[in-house]
């Protein structure tokens, strides 16, 4: 699908704090590309762009927008391929209605997002919308496996300059509760098929069949799981959990993955709304039924839906003041762990906490033990495992610590990730079943009203295609290898058939272990403790979670990881970390025009970017180009010229401005190229002669708010001005 208009690099026009550093960060790539003959353009995947793309008919033709998420869909899929994707936003319902108000705002048109759709269109726009929701990019992007690691020169400046670490203790109070059943690990089923087919699912009651999706393609070979959370367990383990901590005197927080599991977990962190204030659910659930109360939204739209009705808010008052303290997400302004499904995700709350000794935050401003609430047990044992280690062997030191990499199987919506149009809230008591297109019952559950079902899948082309990677990762390296399967859950059972046919075909399975996660965990942190290495091989919720997990205790962030997205038909993408902190970031520049975003994470993906492409294209300049990303990755690093995170103090601005000055004295010093040489010497000494002038106008604009003309849809104009501020840099690359 290649042609004139397609860049040799696509890099992804995102959201929120990533694509502010972008505003400063791109035009500095592009000048630097365009001297090896390298173009590189942008594609709009940012939610308030996905939104526009998705509802044409409601807007202006000058304000419609190409649906870029779908061209990059097939992109992907041709060999020479080559993204920089960066951290999107996999919006919560709250995040995706605020993007709505504010493009209506705008004066784009758009219908307003239904919460509870009545008329035929009311259920077609909601069905549009809820395309958006969650993990919507990845999962179409994601044509490959991942690779992730920390790249050496990252991974050397975090031992030589170790992060602070919280003390852990043997007495900390600290703790993992999940469900003991009746969860989705313990229900789960699991076949692989022997010939391709389709399968519908059907909901069988008393009163008839509900067909629940239909025609659901497989081919040979799929790996197809199904199973259910008991919604009564759910609600009776939550009550029991809210006493408990309150009995410990610790800290209640709820972690889930309301983005990336957009059908099922905000389904689960709205029973634990309804669970917090179960006495004014009972007490009050007609008057908050009529005012439009879903828990599913969060404590946040409900009190903003009641706070006018005296007597809803001090029954709500009663009640919190009953119960334990809560974590927090912002004790200054009252922003409770409930308050929004997308605030608290797991695979950075989490290590976050750990890293900190077990401590979170809590309403009185002050660090305090947790109880973490994480109800199925599917991956639950990780954390609860980790916590369990420190308690005994106290904190991770960073200055020793060996790594952890990953390589995680995520291709085609492989497994959970994938599951959100086969995830259902059961109406009524009943058997849920699928039944393949020859009659066969695949798989079958008795289920009752409100219970949570779903099913998952992957394809035996991206299963094969992950163990060659990993075996190939393990030959570079010759590091302790680990599948984190565990025999005992279904689906896990099927893949083990996988791993341990083609190790034994390769004549590498004596390179190779096979264990549960809970028991992965612990040999993993024994491996770091040492100073070792190892490579966790995963499934694609693991990958996600450990990807955050390791760097956080290893280097302080997830935001510095090399990944690396092996395109199964040739091609390569190039993700740049996590971007779970940009909210506050945002809010940050905003208030004090200051952005402490660190892009070395696309520092990393661009300098892989550019080999690929002189690997694939022939293009050598690319990859001097490539190298000398390295060499100023480094510069950054080893002189300290990362953004601080306090205002009035170097910020992403002045990083990306020692990156180019690094970068241009690199390519006028290597003699690979003397073309580039010659090209870029002007360029170093401009920047050179130019410091002080640059560093001063670049902290001249600090300190006062910032105005980006919209949080999901800036202004492209002020965004520039705000985040290209040194008219001096702006000239060298005019």
């Amino acid at each position: 699908m290649a042609d004139q208009n397609t860049p040799d690099i696509v890099y992804t026009k995102v959201d929120e704090a990533p694509e502010l550093a972008s505003a400063s960060l791109l035009p500095i790539i592009q000048a630097f590309a365009s001297a090896a003959g390298v173009s590189v353009g942008t594609k709009d995947i940012s939610l308030a762009g996905r939104i526009l793309s998705t509802f044409p008919e409601a807007l202006t033709p000058e304000q419609q927008q190409s649906d870029d998420l779908a061209w990059l869909g097939e992109w992907v899929k041709q060999p020479e391929a080559n993204v920089i994707k960066l951290p999107n936003i996999s919006a919560s319902v709250p995040q995706l209605v605020a993007a709505v108000k504010e493009l209506q705002a705008q004066g784009y048109a758009l219908p307003d997002y239904p919460e509870t759709p009545a008329s035929d269109a009311e259920k077609a726009v909601r069905a549009k919308y809820d395309t958006l929701k969650g993990s919507a990019v990845n999962p179409v992007l994601r044509e490959g496996n991942s690779d992730r690691r920390a790249a050496a020169a990252v991974k050397s400046f975090a031992q030589s300059n170790p992060h602070r670490m919280g003390e852990w203790t043997a007495d900390s109070k600290t703790r993992v509760a999940a469900m003991d059943g009746g969860d989705f690990f313990s229900n789960e089923v699991s076949a692989t098929l022997g010939k391709a087919g389709t399968a519908k699912i059907v909901l069988e009651t008393a009163s008839g069949e509900t067909v629940l999706k239909d025609a659901v393609s497989y081919p040979e070979g799929t790996v197809v799981d199904a199973t259910f959370m008991s919604a009564a367990k759910l609600s009776a383990f939550l009550d029991a959990e809210i006493e408990k901590t309150k009995a410990e005197g610790v800290l209640f927080s709820l972690h889930m993955k309301a983005t990336m599991m957009k059908v099922s977990d905000p389904i689960i962190f709205g029973h634990a709304v309804k669970a917090w204030l179960k006495p004014v659910f009972e007490a009050h659930g007609d008057k908050l039924a009529a005012l439009g109360v879903n828990p599913n939204s969060g404590l946040g739209d409900l009190l903003a839906r009641v706070k006018d009705d005296a007597e809803l808010m001090a029954a709500i008052d009663a009640v919190t003041a009953a119960r334990p303290p809560m974590y927090m997400v912002n004790s200054d302004k009252g922003i409770t762990n409930l308050h929004v499904p997308s605030d608290v995700i797991i695979d950075a709350s989490m290590p976050a906490l750990i890293r900190a000794g077990g401590k979170g935050w809590g309403p009185d401003n002050k660090e305090h033990d947790c109880v973490c609430v994480i109800p199925d047990n599917s991956y639950a044992p990780v954390y609860d495992a980790a916590i369990e280690f420190f308690k005994a062997n106290g904190k991770l030191n960073p200055a020793t610590a060996g790594t952890v990499q990953n390589i995680g199987l995520m291709a085609q919506k492989a497994e959970e990730y994938g599951s959100h149009p086969t995830t259902f809230e059961i109406p009524q008591a009943g058997t849920v079943k699928m039944i393949l297109d020859d009659g066969t019952v695949l798989h079958q559950h008795s289920v009752e009203a409100g219970d949570i079902w779903r099913s998952a899948s992957a394809r035996k082309a991206p299963i094969e295609d992950w163990i060659a990677l990993a075996i190939d990762r393990q030959k570079a390296t010759g590091y302790r290898a680990i599948f984190w399967l565990d025999a005992n859950r279904a689906h896990d059972a099927e893949l083990i058939a996988y791993v341990k046919a083609i190790l034994e075909a390769r004549g590498v399975a004596d390179k190779f272990e096979i264990m549960a996660p809970r028991e992965a965990t612990i040999a993993s942190l024994e491996t770091i403790t040492k100073g070792d290495n190892t490579i966790a091989i995963t499934g694609n919720v693991l990958r996600d979670y450990l990807t955050d997990l390791f760097p956080i205790l290893e280097l302080a962030t997830s935001a510095k990881m090399l990944s690396i997205v092996k395109l199964m038909n040739g091609g390569g993408l190039f993700e740049t970390g996590a971007g779970g902190s940009a909210p506050k970031h945002v809010q940050q520049l905003m208030e004090e025009n200051h952005l402490r975003w660190d892009s070395l994470g696309e520092f990393c993906a661009l300098g892989e970017s550019f080999r690929f492409l002189a690997d694939q294209a022939g293009n050598e300049k690319a990859r001097v180009l490539g190298d000398a990303v390295d060499t100023a990755t480094q510069g950054i690093l080893d002189n300290g010229h990362s953004p601080s995170r306090k205002v009035g103090e170097p910020d992403n601005r002045a990083s990306h401005y020692w990156f180019a000055r690094y970068w241009a004295e690199a390519l006028a010093g290597q003699s690979v190229d003397t073309e580039l040489a010659a090209h870029f010497a002007p360029i170093a000494k401009a920047l050179t002669t130019g410091e002080a002038e640059i560093l001063g106008e670049l902290a001249a604009v600090q300190g006062a708010p910032a105005d980006l003309g919209g949080y999901y849809h800036g202004d492209a104009a002020k965004t520039a001005e705000v985040m290209r501020p040194s008219a001096t840099l702006n000239a060298i690359f005019a």
